[in-house]
């Protein structure tokens, strides 16, 4: 079994603006704390290096509150990125501003065209599929179209349905390995995940299914220690990180990068640092 899906040489960060108070939030909990949340941020790719990966750290884009959840933006494979078309209109121009980035890794880089939407937060790419939510913010036809795109790359896509009320697909899931996914009871309930080995997380734990595998280490939000402790005795070495600001944005683990191995090396590109 192979492990493209979660062994990476690369990632994308973008710092919060001090815009992202006025981020997008399903809930109103009170506005984040734009300092604490810049710590984290900063845990978060010092977690990221320690792993090995060469971070692209962007600077902010006080036009988009929403900007450092930069996953949303594009689904990046090994063979070519595709640039999303977000459901939120106040976030198209996040999408266009990260193609040049995107331009400077790929020699392919594909476009959503719409009509229909597609955000990478409910994309979830798998070792033999590519597993897409319908969701408030990606629709049939955004999925359809990702599918023709990604076909040309030998990637089959399966549409499943996000559960009422969960903003992204990966709001309730994540990758752990080849086999296995990290979910919500209520995700897993809709028989979406049938041939893999699936791990729930605790009761009252819901929000920390939004992990990230990246190379040997599974990084979760911190706060959750019983699903913390299945996902050790299960035997992932598990990384917990500060996400308490980014939490009140709907904002999770996956959605503050894009993780990938890329065909060119993108030298010169400002922001590229070397792993410590």
């Amino acid at each position: 079994m192979s492990d493209r899906s979660y062994r990476f040489t690369h990632a994308i960060v973008r710092a919060p603006a001090d815009s992202a108070t006025e981020g997008l939030r399903a809930v109103d909990s009170g506005a984040p704390d734009i300092a604490l949340m810049r710590r984290h941020h900063a845990d978060y790719v010092a977690a990221l290096r320690a792993e090995g990966a060469v971070v692209v750290d962007l600077p902010p884009l006080p036009a988009y509150p929403d900007a450092q959840f930069v996953e949303d933006t594009a689904l990046c494979l090994q063979e070519g990125a595709v640039v999303m078309r977000p459901g939120a209109p106040s976030r198209l121009g996040e999408a266009a501003e990260m193609a040049p980035t995107l331009a400077r890794f790929y020699d392919e880089v594909l476009t959503i065209e719409g009509p229909g939407t597609i955000e990478a937060g409910d994309v979830l790419t798998m070792e033999t599929e590519i597993l897409v939510g319908r969701s408030a913010r990606t629709d049939a036809a955004g999925i359809a179209e990702m599918a023709r795109l990604v076909a040309r790359w030998g990637y089959r896509v399966r549409e499943l349905e996000t559960p009422p009320g969960v903003l992204h697909f990966k709001t309730d899931c994540s990758l752990l390995d080849a086999e296995t996914i990290l979910s919500t009871e209520r995700l897993a309930a809709a028989g979406g995940f049938t041939g893999y080995r699936v791990i729930l997380t605790a009761e009252g734990e819901e929000a920390a299914a939004n992990a990230i595998r990246f190379n040997g280490a599974v990084i979760v939000p911190d706060g959750f220690p019983r699903t913390t402790e299945r996902l050790a005795q299960a035997g992932y070495r598990v990384v917990p990180v500060g996400n308490s600001e980014c939490a009140k944005l709907d904002g999770g683990m996956s959605c503050l990068s894009l993780r990938f191995s890329p065909p060119k090396a993108g030298e010169g590109l400002p922001g590229l640092r070397a792993p410590l």
